[in-house]
Formats: C-alpha cells, sequence, structure tokens
C-alpha cells in the first residue's frame, strides 16, 4: 500500500486526520476511510496550526510504517470475542472472572471506541478506567479490572494484533476508591460453637477448613486415597463441577491431621460404610458432594435460627405468628474461607513462626499469609496491652512538660 499523507479536517471543536486503512471486518478485508483526532480547535483560523499538522505527520509516519498486517487490524472488541484462547489455556475459574470483567464493566466502556486496537495508547485505556471508577467498586476490584486489560494487550501483542507498550502499564485505579471489605477469621470459640451446632457430614468439612487449612474446592475435591500417615495431601480443586489442579504450585502438598480432625474424619468413614477410595465426601449417588449445597442444606439452616421458636429463617418460619429475629448464641455464617483465616490467626497467636503458618497453609509467599490471613484479634490485643500496662508499674502522673494527669488527685504545688 502506498504512502498516504492524511487529510488533516476539523469536526466540531476537534482537528482530526483522515486516511484510509484495510482493516479485518468479520473475517473480510475491507479498505475503510479512518479518521482519528488530533487535537483541540485553539486558533480562529480555517486551517490547522503548526503543531497539529507535526502532530498529524507524526501520525501518519506510524500508520505508513505499521507492521501489523491487515487480517490483524481489528476493533478492540472485536478481539475480545477472542476470549477462547483464555478458556484453552486458563483454569475455568480464571476464564469466567475474564469474562465478568468483560461482560460487566469493560464492554460498557469500550464498545464506542472508534480506534482498531493497534492504535489505542495509554490515554483511551486511562479513560476506560476512570470512567469505571465511578462504579461502587472497591481499589482491589479496579486493581483485577487493570490487570485483566493488561493481560488482553499482552495476548495482542502475542497474536500479533498489537506492537508497541502494553498501553495499560502506566495507568492508575481511582485512588479514592474504597478500601476492601475487612475478611473474618474465626476464633477457636466460634470454631468449637460451630462444630457442636452442625450436623455430619457439614461438622466434618467444617472441621477441615478450620484445622487443615483446606479451601472449599480442595474439601470437595479430597478422595479417601489422599488421607494417608497423618497428612491430608491435596491434590485437586473443584469449581463448578470442574476438576483442577489446586490453586498455585505450591497449594499442592501435605497438611498434618491433629487428633481432633483425624477423630472426626476415622467416626465419618465409618459413617459411610468405611470405603477404600472415592470422595471423602459424596453425595448419595456416590459423587462429590457440592460444597455450596452443603452449605445451604445443612449449615445456613443449623446457624440462622429464630430467638423466639428456633425455627430456621425462611420457609419452615412463614407459619410462625413473629417476625423472625435471629438468636445470637448462635455464631455467624462467612464462608469456608474465614475458618483457614481463623487456622492462620489462632495458629499466629499460639506462637507458630510465620514460615510455619505459611507451609501450613500452603501459602507461595509468608507475606499473603501475614497480610490477608493472620487478623488481629481484640482479645489477644488487649492482653498484649495488659502485660505492658503491668511492666510498666503504677501510674505516671505527668509527662515531661509537668501536665498533670486528670483525676490524679496532685496539686500543682506539687509539680516542680
Amino acid at each position: 500500500m502506498r504512502k498516504q499523507e492524511g487529510q488533516i479536517i476539523r469536526i466540531g471543536e476537534r482537528w482530526y486526520v483522515r486516511y484510509w486503512e484495510r482493516r479485518n471486518i468479520g473475517g473480510t478485508i475491507e479498505r475503510k476511510r479512518v479518521t482519528h483526532p488530533r487535537g483541540l480547535v485553539t486558533t480562529r483560523g480555517k486551517r490547522p496550526p503548526a503543531d497539529i499538522k507535526d502532530e498529524a505527520e507524526r501520525f501518519m509516519t506510524t500508520v505508513n510504517d505499521c507492521c501489523i498486517t491487515p487480517d490483524r487490524i481489528i476493533g478492540f472488541a472485536d478481539f475480545v470475542t477472542y476470549l477462547p484462547w483464555v478458556k484453552e489455556s486458563k483454569k475455568p475459574s480464571t476464564y469466567k472472572g475474564y469474562n465478568d470483567v468483560w461482560e460487566y464493566h469493560l464492554k460498557a466502556v469500550s464498545r464506542h471506541e472508534r480506534a482498531s486496537l493497534k492504535d489505542l495508547r495509554t490515554f483511551t485505556v486511562q479513560r476506560w478506567l476512570n470512567q469505571i471508577g465511578h462504579e461502587d467498586l472497591s481499589r482491589n476490584s479496579l486493581k483485577r479490572i487493570q490487570s485483566v486489560l493488561s493481560s488482553i494487550f499482552k495476548q495482542a501483542k502475542r497474536f500479533g494484533f498489537y506492537d508497541g507498550v502494553n498501553p495499560v502499564q502506566d495507568t492508575a485505579v481511582n485512588p479514592h476508591a474504597a478500601e476492601p471489605a475487612e475478611t473474618y477469621a474465626y476464633s477457636l470459640e466460634e470454631i468449637q460453637a460451630i462444630l457442636a451446632t452442625l450436623t455430619e457430614p457439614a461438622a466434618t468439612a467444617f472441621a477441615v477448613a478450620a484445622f487443615a487449612g483446606l479451601r472449599r474446592g480442595e474439601i470437595e475435591g479430597l478422595d479417601w486415597l489422599d488421607y494417608h500417615d497423618g497428612f491430608l495431601w491435596v491434590a485437586r480443586s473443584i469449581w463448578n463441577g470442574h476438576t483442577e489442579e489446586p490453586k498455585t504450585e505450591k497449594s499442592k502438598g501435605a497438611v498434618p491431621v491433629i487428633r481432633q480432625l483425624a477423630d472426626r474424619l476415622d467416626l465419618h468413614k465409618l459413617r459411610c460404610g468405611n470405603p477404600a477410595g472415592g470422595p471423602m465426601f459424596a453425595n448419595s449417588q456416590g459423587g462429590r458432594l457440592n460444597m455450596n449445597n452443603l452449605r445451604n442444606r445443612l449449615i445456613l439452616p443449623a446457624l440462622n435460627r429464630c430467638t423466639h421458636c428456633g425455627l430456621t429463617e425462611g420457609k419452615p418460619h412463614i407459619k410462625q405468628n413473629h417476625d423472625y429475629e435471629r438468636d445470637p448464641k448462635y455464631p455467624e455464617w462467612h464462608g469456608f474461607h474465614a475458618a483457614r483465616r481463623g487456622l492462620g490467626s489462632n495458629l499466629y497467636h499460639l506462637g507458630v513462626p510465620d514460615k510455619v503458618i505459611q507451609k501450613i497453609l500452603r501459602h507461595s509467599n509468608v507475606n499473603v499469609t501475614l497480610g490477608y490471613y493472620v487478623k488481629s484479634a481484640s482479645p489477644h490485643m488487649l492482653a498484649g496491652m495488659q502485660k505492658l500496662e503491668e511492666k510498666l508499674g503504677g501510674p505516671v502522673l505527668r509527662d515531661t512538660d509537668g501536665t498533670l494527669k486528670p483525676g490524679s488527685g496532685a496539686m500543682p504545688e506539687s509539680v516542680n
């Protein structure tokens, strides 16, 4: 294709450069007239100023020297329809995450973008992130969207649809976005109360989360053959019926089984007929028991009971002659992962070294263990501060400036 100079035109209050481009339209190479913005109108004359001419010339150089073949010149939305590459190379849960980010966030802000994928730059991507940042999303959610965008452009470069520096590289998310909600970790007292309330097999499944720190999908993926020599050997994870590898390479491994959990697992095996193999938590048909169903059928009804009549929330309570009021004597349900966090926090407060907790929880980095799985517990904090108070001894009546402590009984003349 011959070199083009481009035509500078004015539309409204902006200058544009117009040129021809061969691009992929639905699998067919077509010649299209393209208009690209170059700057705001800042002069009164009808002709473009020198800076706009220079900018148009610079841009046309990138058009003429473009190394991307016409069959790879498509729109951003057209490329994202190539999401099957994620489906083929990533876990089903990862694919769903990518697809949700596209459907709920990126699709809306990018659908009116006229520039082809190869022409997108940092300011365009930043504009998208700014628009998404106006939604009620936490900073972590915005960073996840930013990460998905970066992955899309990386893949576009690998496939030859984009050339140059990843435009997401220098973008930023809304610094005023809400902090992520604080996650929950069960205390030992709450764990014991929940275990005393739940029926089987919910109690044993929860005990595996609380005393071995397995994730929900890892509990669902346990086989009886994975329990031997005093360890639970994590080999697989189940997500929406899909069998996957554990979350990371470090997640594969053995977790020591304490006596209290071993007793529960042995009794659970006897109740199941002492099977030689198969799922550790099986449904009536011998398949894997879905942990979400277990939560809805056995855990939530056991913990969400009415303080007046003892019946569970929902249909069993509808015919009562009073409003449902949750009984506070039962611990609240915060999910299986709160039990995993509880294990990390409880081990930490018992004085177990950080690196050991990391290995038990099978984290790749000890910072993850300390940052997300070790929670401050108010009883421990109070006990620690009380020890400091006892160590310091009697009351301090004044500071270095001689200021009296209110209510100390000291008189001003007693202070030098």
